[in-house]
């Protein structure tokens, strides 16, 4: 059995390839996922790694400033080519495959993506056995996108290359149920979404604002989410409020930190042991967090 390389609480994080660590757990043991994969194929690969590392960008946006804005290191995925995106879809589909037989039945799985590559991830999700449920879109103004073109905004100051970002979409799909929804709730606990309240119903548009500086600076990583908006996806993956959350692409811990913030138990997979040492402090501090509730919108 794979001893977790750091436990806090209720919650368990390996330093392991996800796609092998997968394979040694038992059937049906995981309730629900809630994870921001890397699409690391290749903006995590060690060459790009060290390009961003050394300012000269590769895949990766890297400073100084450019119409205007100082950039932060952020993927480029505009530059993936259509090999590297056919790459992504076997990957997600074999990563798919792997999970389902982990997962019980009706539990849902919860990816965040990007405009351009969201409908990439859902197809191989579905090849790999899972139903799609639609998306949970996260309301959040970023510097992805708006830009006039490079090297010539001036001369063409009223261009946009691409829309500015005002939204991430979180993919959301589900093994399929054993039953109806209520025969699988009583013998799984799983099968639906958990609502804020027995007034209000989990919706699917969450009002967010970038990752604050605070929150950075105890988990320095590139994708970072905010604890107010993951607490609230977290709490909803789990309908009755009792299983095992699983982050299997888990970075700095923050989806950890989020289901022990909400009195979760939860496992995480990561492969960086750079990210697991930053994960071993920034789980607890994270998870002490206040934050502001979530607002739906």
């Amino acid at each position: 059995m794979i001893e977790p390389t750091y436990s806090f609480g209720s919650c368990r994080l390996f330093q392991s390839n996800c796609l092998e660590w997968l394979d040694a757990q038992p059937e049906n043991s995981i309730h629900g996922v809630v994870t921001d994969p890397p699409y690391g194929l290749v903006e995590y690969s060690e060459e790009e790694l060290r390009k961003r590392a050394d300012g000269s960008g590769g895949v990766w946006r890297v400073p100084p400033s450019f119409d205007g804005h100082t950039r932060s290191p952020l993927p480029r995925f505009t530059v993936l080519t259509r090999e590297e995106h056919e790459d992504l879809y076997h990957f997600f589909r074999l990563w798919a495959r792997r999970l389902m037989p982990v997962m019980v039945p009706g539990a849902h799985v919860m990816v965040a993506s990007n405009p351009l590559l969201s409908h990439i991830v859902s197809a191989a999700l579905g090849k790999g056995g899972f139903e799609r449920r639609g998306e949970v879109v996260r309301l959040v103004e970023t510097m992805r996108g708006g830009d006039r073109p490079k090297n010539a905004h001036e001369e063409f100051r009223e261009v946009t290359v691409m829309p500015k970002s005002q939204h991430e979409p979180w993919i959301l799909c589900r093994k399929p149920l054993e039953g109806r929804v209520q025969d699988n709730l009583r013998r799984w606990g799983t099968g639906g979404l958990r609502r804020p309240s027995p007034e209000k119903p989990f919706g699917d548009v969450i009002r967010s604002a970038p990752t604050q500086k605070a929150e950075r600076a105890l988990a320095p990583h590139p994708s970072l989410k905010p604890q107010a908006f993951l607490r609230q996806v977290v709490r909803a993956i789990l309908p009755l409020g009792t299983g095992t959350v699983l982050d299997p692409f888990a970075g700095s811990g923050s989806t950890l930190a989020a289901a022990e913030a909400v009195g979760y138990d939860s496992v995480g997979v990561e492969r960086d042991p750079a990210s697991v040492e930053i994960a071993r402090d920034a789980i607890p501090s994270l998870a002490a967090m206040e934050v502001r509730q979530p607002v739906a919108a």
